[in-house]
């Protein structure tokens, strides 16, 4: 009996915390309790208590002058919000990428001065790499990283280098900075490159730059080492695929 009553309870609360956001939201400058509750038909000590929960939760901020504005938690609910609308519209792309070429399909983004994976899109019959070493850390061992090396500018490559070692994951891995910038930039299918084992033995990787807006990425696919020389029939399917992506994410939402 007592969850029954609880539960209308519940959801009366939220609907009611909801109804401030969406007040609040019309007020550029911020609005004062008592005009927010009449704004919503809201008993004033009602508005009051749902206030102080969503000011204490950072969904709103009480100004100086008594009034409420949105606060920093509703930002980051938008970005992430947005992020993830962004990555619903690839998706199916990288899904037919997968279906098309039987392999593993990766999205990453270059953030905060980190390569991170945003997305991957795998199955039964195209199984991900062995993720044993986070993208964060194995920039320089793999295509997905490497595709970022080779796009950014000189000082962000050289800050990058800077803060993450070359670890030897492979004996195919190349620790050494030089040779790897040279590598960089007299890759043999550029725009695109290649991780040759040097992650993962038996594993060889592609990769191709892709932009969200202003932020660079990279889109590449997994497939094992005795598919190789299959490496033109499916940068012939890579390369436009990036470039759909990159119109795809960098669409205004």
């Amino acid at each position: 009996m007592g969850a029954q009553e609880g539960g209308p309870t519940l959801i009366t609360s939220v609907q009611r915390a909801l109804r401030l956001l969406e007040a609040v939201t019309t007020h550029e400058n911020g609005a004062p309790a008592k005009q927010l509750a009449r704004e919503t038909g809201l008993p004033l000590a009602t508005a009051y208590h749902l206030l102080r929960t969503l000011v204490h939760d950072g969904y709103v901020r009480k100004l100086d002058d008594g009034g409420y504005v949105l606060g920093d938690k509703v930002q980051m609910l938008h970005t992430n919000g947005r992020g993830q609308v962004l990555l619903s519209r690839v998706r199916p792309t990288l899904a037919a990428l997968r279906d098309e070429l039987a392999t593993a399909a990766y999205l990453t983004f270059y953030e905060e001065g980190e390569i991170r994976v945003a997305e991957i899109v795998d199955g039964p019959q195209a199984p991900r790499v062995d993720l044993w070493v986070g993208f964060e850390d194995a920039g320089h061992a793999t295509a997905l990283g490497k595709s970022v090396l080779r796009e950014l500018d000189d000082a962000s490559r050289k800050d990058y280098l800077s803060r993450h070692s070359l670890a030897d994951l492979t004996p195919r891995t190349i620790t050494s900075r030089t040779e790897l910038l040279r590598r960089l930039d007299s890759s043999p299918v550029a725009p695109a490159v290649t991780d040759l084992e040097e992650y993962a033995l038996g594993t060889v990787c592609v990769a191709v730059p892709v932009y969200s807006g202003d932020t660079l990425g990279s889109l590449g696919v997994s497939l094992r080492a005795d598919r190789l020389p299959r490496l033109e029939e499916i940068l012939a399917r890579l390369i436009p695929t990036a470039n759909r992506v990159t119109r795809g994410l960098s669409l205004t939402i």
